[in-house]
């Protein structure tokens, strides 16, 4: 288990529930009372720091290495249903944007989302999951094919913003996105986005066009990074907390902005504690979309999304 900064009392209770353990094997004694009197404050513990969690730890959790990634996702809610594919069609197949067809409780759907990886081979082979400009045009065939076969669209969203290599942009990274914001928002079948991770600028929104948007309990979705934010404001990354707080990227600020449509729970400690859960919650909440969606037409469908976003960040005043 990896332990970020905020949780050093945690895995302090833990590795001295794993010394008492060891003992116990070792010198085959009972210590069970100890080690249950340990489990109890570090239940306390967790209670007492996860619920008052900053924004920038938020942040932090959101970029856990532990945490599942996409694919992890996808193979969990599909039981391994699933067919990737592959390419653009014009240039070449990008690996840090996935998608495919899956099936969920016997409903086949269109997954599409950004992949991370785990090891240093991983991270340079998926581009640490900032896709390329074929990244987003492979995803707009896999949504143009599922419109062709009239499946929803379910986007997971995990990335720090889109490739910002001068390569990327000289194969059209901005029309890419844009293209993709066009034609995500006249799609004429259900679509779901669900912010798993890290919500990065265009790189996010390149695929979070949706009739529903939601986002897990510990990510974030911000048009910059804090510590992005941090350095254009005040030349340092060291305001990147303050910057985190400011840009008010969390879950419930997004929700209160009325950016999204709702927020998944995770467990206690973040996704990564418990996967298994993680992936139930996600699940359920899938299903439960996808049975409203269904009952709207193809063209109240887009109506009612192009209306959602064109609304967002309007103020009426009064005469």
């Amino acid at each position: 288990m990896n332990y970020l900064d905020f949780e050093k009392p945690i895995e302090e209770i833990s590795e001295q529930i794993e010394k008492l353990r060891v003992v116990a094997t070792k010198n085959k004694v009972d210590v069970s009372a100890s080690i249950k009197q340990l489990e109890e404050k570090i239940k306390s513990k967790k209670l007492e720091v996860y619920s008052k969690l900053t924004p920038w730890q938020r942040v932090q959790l959101s970029r856990h290495p532990d945490r599942p990634y996409t694919l992890d996702y996808i193979q969990a809610l599909t039981e391994g249903n699933f067919t990737e594919f592959a390419g653009d069609r014009f240039v070449k197949d990008d690996k840090a944007m996935v998608g495919g067809f899956g099936s969920i409780d016997g409903q086949t759907v269109m997954f599409i989302g950004q992949q991370k990886g785990r090891t240093t081979k991983e991270r340079q082979a998926r581009n640490f999951g900032m896709a390329n400009p074929e990244g987003y045009r492979k995803a707009l065939r896999l949504m143009k094919l599922a419109e062709k076969f009239n499946k929803p669209v379910i986007t997971l969203i995990d990335t720090p913003g889109a490739y910002p290599g001068i390569e990327a942009e000289e194969r059209g990274q901005a029309e890419a996105i844009a293209r993709n914001l066009f034609e995500m928002s006249r799609l004429k079948v259900p679509v779901l986005c669900i912010i798993i991770g890290e919500g990065a600028s265009g790189g996010a929104i390149g695929i979070g066009v949706g009739d529903k948007v939601l986002m897990l309990e510990n990510t974030w979705y911000s048009v910059i990074s804090p510590e992005s934010c941090s350095s254009i404001l005040w030349r340092s990354w060291d305001f990147k907390e303050k910057a985190a707080e400011v840009l008010k990227l969390t879950a419930e600020d997004m929700l209160k902005n009325k950016l999204i449509d709702g927020i998944i729970s995770e467990p206690l400690g973040g996704a990564h504690t418990n996967p298994e859960e993680t992936f139930k919650l996600v699940k359920a909440e899938i299903l439960k979309q996808l049975v409203g969606l269904r009952k709207i037409s193809p063209d109240s469908l887009v109506k009612q999304r192009v209306d959602k976003f064109c609304s967002m960040g309007v103020v009426a005043k009064a005469n």
